[in-house]
This record gives structure tokens, sequence and C-alpha cells, in this order.
């Protein structure tokens, strides 16, 4: 039998390359990034906010494939029984 059927460790690892080289270059390129973002004309105040997305985009893509290769899930929520108490 074979545990690692339905694991996402090619995801796992494509997130997880993406976003090491997403803050390797953030920290490579640190001045540059500094003197760009820090810009207040023409549309470069909205750089932080799309490179705030990409972060969060690849770093959260990369968590939830992680806990996924590990096995961990999520708790199912408790059903609410007819009188409207919580199960528990």
């Amino acid at each position: 039998m074979n545990d690692d059927a339905g694991r996402p460790w090619g995801k796992l690892i494509a997130t997880g390359t993406v976003t090491a080289i997403l803050y390797s270059l953030l920290f490579a390129f640190e001045q540059d990034v500094m003197a760009t973002f820090t810009r207040t004309d023409g549309l470069y105040p909205l750089l932080p906010v799309a490179a705030a997305f990409a972060f969060s985009f690849s770093h959260g893509a990369f968590t939830g494939f992680f806990w996924d290769a590990l096995g961990v899930k999520a708790r199912p929520q408790a059903q609410q029984r007819s009188d409207g108490a919580d199960a528990l």
C-alpha cells in the first residue's frame, strides 16, 4: 500500500521553489526594491500591494500543500442540532 498516494509533493516543491525565489530576489535586490517601492509618482504606490499579493499567494499555496503533504487536515465543523445548540 502506498502512503504517498494523493499527497501533493510536486506542487509542494514547485510552490516552495517559487516562494524561495521571490524571497531571494527581494533580499538580493533590497536597495532597488526600496528605491522603487517608495516612489510616490504614477502607479508606483501600487507596487507594494502587488508584491504583497504575490508573496501572500505563493507562500499561502506552499503552506497549504505543506500541510496536505504531511497529512494534516482541518477538523470538520460540528453540525448544528435541530434545537439550535452546537453538537460536540
